[in-house]
């Protein structure tokens, strides 16, 4: 798809054929003029720039500033932009109740609204434009779906909040409930440091699911280099905004799709990142999400694979010292990229958007000998990365659990505490009414049963701030927030909605647990479990109508992705090629 000579655009194989080119799109065309658009605006290739801008907390506030600056650098390279916003649920908000079951389910609708909009307008090709954990992979997730060309730009990290003399994120003041609960923080001092801990703009700035997802998107090769390392404030952001815009427009001159970027080497290479920076389990959900776009089988056992030989290099929050900011100033992603490369741990001959191999993008990046935020590969935090999968009786679809900055109690053995749901948990956890060595078991939280998938940060983090996070361990079908620390086990299947074994648990049961072997037990006789599944069925949930029923009615396993349609392996055509 290249330009004519005289330098107007071809369209013949362009979607936008469909609604600018010939006398039966009069109609259309004179909505365009209606719009502004002159001629020669309408004869070039649509870009669809889709932000996830809304005022429901601090991530996506920044958004449509550094939309509007994509659409600078679309116009400038030649193509026409057209703007439109899609949903996002913020977890920081939707934590700890009912709304953050909407909040897994917000990535299908991004993903699906997106691809709406694209189809509905025949758009060419898209830049999408992100801040709050389900809406990066969301977005990704229509780029690969689609499969036009595509740019993706993260809206960037909040500056860390200042509180008594240290840097903080919303993941203390979580923590701080819990402190507060055990009668160590007092009122006082929990709502002085909620009007410190997130100063401004911008997505959580630990190495929770944003910014984890943020990193994949260099690694995987759908957004600009460095593209993610200046937090959201910065208007300096909005230069990468323009060269994103710019970006697009090459990629539809030369045909480089999302689906020839993201090979399975790419999404290796991905896995290796979330475990080099500690990084969200959700990128043991969302990286099989993506690849099922592409047709590509990457399930929970291939990402928790690569994590297993990847060293842990980023010493990010929660489980270190640093936020995204420091990352961004030790050199962000291309500098943790470059170590890795050059220890053998990526292939470097992946395509990018910058029409580069990822090799040919580092060629020129240095080492920075004056920052202690990314070890190199020689000197890792440890020889294993971030985030380890477990299988076992218990889990025989897997689960998942972050290690990151854990030097001790990776292995856990004691008695079940069963919970049905996580507000009975947290209730409990609020009144101390647990011993110490129990498992706390959170189930019926699956994609399925819950239905959504529910984070558990609100748990976690109060069991922390107690100072008893290293005292028992906490397992679920549900998920949990980037931001989680301790002994927490995530992801747990079959869920028990679907009839596994975490279903079947009772109080008293004796689980094991060892996140160096990569096993979670559930230590009773399996005559016995078969005879409690014989009396077992499954629960009615609360959700029988609407989008939650919906996703429930669809949705697929949390190893495979916990996605709702068929994918690549289901499609009959191409978008891109209509």
């Amino acid at each position: 798809m290249t330009k004519k000579p005289d330098g107007t655009w071809d369209k013949s194989r362009l979607p936008s054929r469909h609604v600018t080119e010939g006398p039966a799109r009069a109609p259309h065309r004179s909505y365009y003029y209606a719009m502004g658009l002159g001629t020669r605006e309408i004869a070039q290739p649509f870009v669809g720039v889709a932000s996830c801008w809304n005022e429901a907390a601090p991530c996506n506030t920044a958004l449509m500033r550094q939309a509007h600056a994509v659409s600078q650098g679309v116009k400038a390279a030649g193509a026409t932009p057209r703007e439109f916003c899609t949903i996002t649920v913020t977890d920081g908000i939707a934590m700890g109740h009912e709304g953050m079951r909407s909040s897994l389910v917000s990535r299908e609708v991004i993903a699906d609204s997106v691809e709406l909009t694209m189809r509905g307008h025949g758009y060419d090709a898209l830049v999408g434009v992100a801040g709050c954990d389900k809406s990066l992979p969301g977005m990704m997730m229509a780029m690969l779906r689609l499969n036009v060309p595509s740019v993706f730009l993260y809206g960037g990290s909040i500056m860390p909040g200042r509180w008594r003399d240290r840097d903080v994120t919303v993941a203390d003041v979580f923590e701080g409930v819990g402190q507060h609960s055990a009668g160590k923080l007092a009122i006082e001092d929990l709502t002085d440091l909620e009007r410190h801990a997130c100063p401004g703009e911008g997505a959580c700035g630990g190495q929770f699911t944003a910014n984890t997802m943020a990193c994949v998107s260099e690694a995987i090769g759908l957004a600009l280099p460095l593209s993610s390392a200046l937090p959201a404030p910065y208007e300096r952001r909005d230069q990468y905004a323009i060269a994103s815009g710019e970006a697009v427009v090459r990629l539809i001159e030369a045909n480089i799709r999302p689906r020839d970027i993201c090979t399975r080497q790419a999404f290796e290479n991905a896995a290796v990142v979330i475990a080099a920076t500690g990084g969200s389990t959700n990128g043991g959900l969302h990286l099989p999400a993506m690849a099922h776009e592409c047709g590509i089988e990457f399930t929970l056992r291939d990402v928790a694979e690569i994590m297993r030989r990847t060293p842990y290099l980023a010493d990010l929050k929660p489980g270190g010292r640093y936020v995204a900011k420091d990352m961004g100033e030790a050199g962000g992603v291309p500098v943790l990229l470059k170590t890795l490369l050059e220890g053998g741990f990526l292939h470097g001959d992946c395509m990018t958007v910058t029409g580069k191999t990822l090799a040919e993008n580092l060629a020129e990046v240095k080492w920075r000998d004056d920052q202690d935020v990314i070890r190199p590969v020689s000197n890792p935090l440890s020889h294993t990365g971030g985030v380890v999968g477990l299988w076992g009786s218990l889990a025989p679809d897997g689960a998942i659990v972050k290690v990151a900055g854990m030097t001790s109690h990776r292995s856990h053995r004691g008695p079940a505490r069963v919970f049905d749901g996580e507000e009975a948990c947290f209730a409990a956890v609020e009144r101390g009414d647990y011993q110490d060595g129990d498992v706390l078991v959170i189930r019926y939280e699956g994609p399925k049963g819950g239905p959504g998938m529910r984070e558990m940060l609100s748990t976690t983090a109060a069991l922390s701030g107690q100072g008893r996070g290293d005292k028992v361990a906490l397992i679920t079908d549900g998920r949990f927030s980037g931001a989680t620390r301790g002994l927490c086990i995530g992801h747990v299947g079959p869920e028990a909605q679907e009839g596994g074994p975490i279903g079947l648990v009772k109080d008293g049961d004796i689980i094991a647990i060892d996140a160096d072997a990569g096993t979670i037990e559930l230590e009773v006789n399996p005559i016995e479990l078969e005879n409690r599944k014989r009396h077992w069925a499954p629960r009615e949930t609360a959700y029988g109508s609407g989008a939650l029923w919906k996703f429930a009615q669809g949705v697929g396993p949390a190893h495979l992705g916990a996605v709702t349609h068929p994918g690549q392996r289901g499609e009959r055509h191409v978008y891109a090629d209509l």
